[in-house]
């Protein structure tokens, strides 16, 4: 009787709906029917197969579980649940949604970017053969026969091996026609990308623990010399205790793979397959550090703070040991057993606070970053939503990993422009993203850095946030002596050598006598920004974008920064024949060669993109650094994040110039900062340390500010010109970047979208359209809108609604065709 009111209720059990998060650009949810087989097995956060559009197959995110059908369209069924647990929590969905709305993209844009890729899954057209021998083959052409002969070997074939096979890139004519002809079927397989590492762990067979038969093993494979160099490396590598691999075996006794393959094939060893991580893992070590009198007042600021706010700004200066707090913070959370998220501006240069915290933290550190590849990353998405790690060391994409029990976010160099993405949407800020999601676990968020964005100090300053100062450097050590250079001046007195002034040569000279070390930054990779016919003045540029070709001696070609394209560099004009071809500017590459005349017998390392791209590359270079295997470090703004090097004593900037007329609001802001943080890298130890400026406008404000570590006296004069031209933080920006292939229709389009705006939110808030300073980009023609909203009038969210609106109208007026808008929200 209870089985069949059990059947009558799943019988009359209403109908399953799920709303699903698609990773496509698409502004809403899409509603899927949940077969009666699988209704148990779907929950929030899981992944599900689903078809969209014609052909194409996904897999999407559970977003809402409900009962009602779709009005607009007929619900296809979900395919399949991939998931035993939901790999998406409750307060992650709330973050996407935030996001989504706040940066203005849609909901399967911020997924594509929280998701690692290995998450994802890839959907691959396959094509088989129906089978049915009936159909006469006759009446196919010889292409058609060709891919049937094939189907009739592989079984199936992916419709890239079908382009393969034919030569031909369009193959989707033929494939229609065999499929209505019946001679074909065509399906849609899911790929799961995210393979659990394994390896192979062996085991003496239990047989052989009695003396007398390893005896006798012993004898038996004396006419097998390998095989007993394996065993006897075995018995060795036993006596540690850990548990040996196959690949420990062939190192230590030099066996290749057949002499072991044939002992388990004889039942010597067992083999046993385990799923390992790809993570290195590393043992805390006790070392209790002592903090300083104003680290530990500082210390009980924080915690004071914590209690009455719950975002606090910690504005320590270079070297004043702000890393040793953030441990003592960690150690009180780990303590409650919350879990503790530390954002770093890019993972890759801050090695040193890696080793740092899992000295102190061991193997309960992830870490989590672009360098790793796609199934590094699903395994730290796993084990913290496993709750495996309580100390998650991230770059930006951190704050989308699936946290419980968040304590603490810290978000260290919060003023670095790293944080923010740029491309592709969302164009999320992960330091305004981190105290949303500090918000949504009760977490506190600590923003600390030496040189703090304006918008970040001036919450702090106005109570929004709270403020803990720490103005000494750690260990006494004093803040190094800036010494301005002019270049105009040492180029008239005829001192100037190469790129290097008398004063800056001089100081290295010294500092490398005293056997200590010397940073030399220049903002710019390569080795000449710019190849000019002296003749002419023609410039090679980028077929594809409206920039100059930068040379780099490295690989001989001329690059383009902005979309990749490479070419031999010119010997001859191509447009007046002239052979007279000049380098203009330099990039770090030149740098290091001319330092490399000067000083033939010196060790020179260079730090940049070009220099760090391996995975390991960068770490390699700052450990040789460390080491002093090298005596002078040339870098970008690289060398200016989070290094620690006790024997650097000279800081050179080649050029300070070039940073400070950069036409930007947060020009002078960003210099003074990269200025001051560079700065920062001398004499962090009992050493005193000696910075030297080159430039040509020696007595520009933000170097005299720089000079005298004058944060304060910049923020003031920054927040007052903010207010007068109504920046932020007074007002909030939005960009738009009008694109298309059309240089002449950008303009029009451009236009109406400016009218569109004007009559919506106002004209006196929309600046533009202009041509920005790089017109054209991957072959896209640009104008820019600036939307300016003024704080204390009118609300953003209705300001962002106007602009959906008028983006809606833009898209469906025809004029606008081959046109889209690429909207960024708190740009620069």
């Amino acid at each position: 009787m209870l089985d069949l009111q059990s059947a009558d209720k799943y019988q009359h059990r209403k109908t399953r709906f799920v709303e699903v998060i698609l990773p496509l650009s698409i502004s809403k949810t899409y509603t899927y029917r949940v077969p009666k087989d699988l209704e148990d097995a779907v929950q929030k956060g899981k992944r599900v197969v689903v078809q969209f559009g014609r052909a194409k197959i996904y897999s999407a995110i559970v977003h809402h579980i409900t009962e009602e059908a779709p009005r607009l369209y007929e619900a296809k069924y979900i395919l399949d649940v991939l998931d035993d647990q939901p790999i998406v929590n409750e307060n992650q969905i709330v973050l996407w949604q935030w996001i989504a709305d706040y940066y203005l993209c849609h909901l399967g844009e911020v997924m594509q970017a929280a998701l690692p890729a290995a998450l994802k899954l890839a959907s691959e057209t396959k094509i088989s053969a129906t089978g049915r021998e009936e159909i006469e083959r006759s009446e196919l052409n010889d292409k058609e026969f060709l891919v049937m002969d094939a189907l009739d070997v592989a079984g199936e074939l992916k419709v890239s091996d079908v382009t393969k096979l034919l030569g031909q890139k369009t193959v989707f004519p033929l494939i229609k026609r065999l499929l209505s002809l019946g001679f074909i079927r065509v399906s849609e397989e899911l790929q799961e990308r995210y393979k659990p590492r394994k390896k192979t762990f062996l085991k003496l067979n239990a047989v052989y623990d009695d003396p007398e038969n390893r005896k006798a093993l012993f004898e038996q494979l004396n006419r097998a010399p390998k095989q007993l160099d394996a065993l006897l490396a075995y018995v060795q590598l036993a006596r540690k205790g850990a548990e040996i691999t196959k690949n420990d075996l062939q190192e230590a006794s030099g066996c290749g793979d057949s002499a072991i393959r044939s002992l388990i094939d004889k039942e010597i060893f067992v083999a046993e397959e385990k799923v390992v991580s790809r993570l290195a893992e590393v043992d805390g070590e006790e070392d209790n550090f002592v903090l300083s009198e104003g680290q530990e007042l500082a210390l009980e600021q924080l915690r004071k703070s914590f209690g009455q706010k719950d975002v606090v700004l910690l504005h320590g200066v270079t070297a004043s040991g702000k890393t040793q707090l953030y441990i003592r913070l960690i150690q009180e959370q780990l303590a409650k057993g919350n879990t503790v998220l530390y954002l770093l501006p890019e993972i890759a240069l801050t090695a040193q606070i890696v080793q740092r915290l899992r000295k102190y933290f061991g193997h309960q550190v992830g870490v989590y970053h672009s360098r790793f590849n796609d199934n590094e990353r699903a395994e730290v998405w796993q084990k913290v939503l496993n709750g495996e790690y309580s100390v998650i060391l991230a770059a930006r994409s951190g704050v989308f990993l699936p946290f419980r029990d968040l304590g603490l976010i810290i978000v260290d160099e919060e003023h670095e422009n790293s944080y923010k993405q740029f491309d592709p949407a969302p164009r999320y800020h992960a330091r305004d993203t981190a105290v949303y999601l500090g918000g949504l676990h009760r977490a506190k968020v600590l923003l600390g850095s030496a040189t703090p964005a304006i918008e970040s100090y001036y919450n702090a300053k106005s109570g929004k946030y709270g403020l803990v100062v720490l103005s000494e450097r750690y260990g006494k050590a004093v803040l190094p002596e800036i010494e301005v250079v002019s270049i105009g001046d040492e180029s008239k007195r005829k001192l100037l050598q190469g790129y290097f002034t008398s004063v800056l040569l001089q100081e290295i000279g010294q500092a490398l006598e005293r056997k200590e070390q010397v940073i030399l930054f220049q903002n710019r990779r390569g080795y000449t920004p710019m190849l000019i016919c002296q003749t002419c003045g023609y410039t090679p540029k980028c077929v594809n974008c409206d920039v100059s070709l930068t040379y780099h001696k490295s690989t001989g070609k001329l690059h383009c920064h902005y979309c990749g394209f490479r070419e031999e560099p010119i010997q001859v004009c191509p447009a007046c024949g002239s052979t007279h071809i000049e380098n203009k500017g330099f990039g770090t590459e030149r740098i290091e060669e001319e330092l490399s005349m000067l000083m033939p017998d010196v060790r020179i390392a260079r730090l940049d993109v070009d220099a760090a791209r391996g995975k390991d590359s960068f770490e390699r270079i700052l450990n040789d650094f460390d080491e002093q295997r090298f005596q002078i470090l040339v870098g970008t703004q690289m060398v200016a994040k989070g290094l620690d090097f006790g024997k650097v004593s000279v800081i050179g900037i080649i050029n300070a110039d070039s940073l400070i007329n950069y036409p930007d609001f947060r020009a002078f802001e960003r210099s003074f900062s990269l200025l001051s943080q560079v700065s920062g890298r001398a004499g962090r130890r009992e050493q005193p340390g000696k910075v030297v400026v080159q430039a040509y406008a020696v007595h520009h404000r933000v170097l005299e500010q720089v000079k005298a570590h004058d944060y304060e006296g910049m923020f003031m004069t920054e927040i007052a010109e903010r207010k007068h031209y109504a920046y932020p933080p007074f007002y909030r920006l939005i960009e738009l970047n009008v694109k298309h292939k059309d240089q002449q229709q950008v303009f029009g389009c451009a236009a109406r979208l400016a009218s569109l705006l004007q009559q919506s939110i106002g004209a006196k808030r929309i600046l533009g359209p202009e041509v920005p300073l790089v017109s054209r980009i991957r072959n896209y023609y640009l104008s820019t809108i600036i939307i300016k909203i003024e704080r204390d009038g009118i609300s953003i969210a209705k300001v962002k609604e106007a602009l959906k609106q008028c983006l809606v109208v833009f898209e469906q007026d025809k004029a606008n065709k081959g046109a889209y808008v690429q909207v960024d929200v708190d740009p620069y």
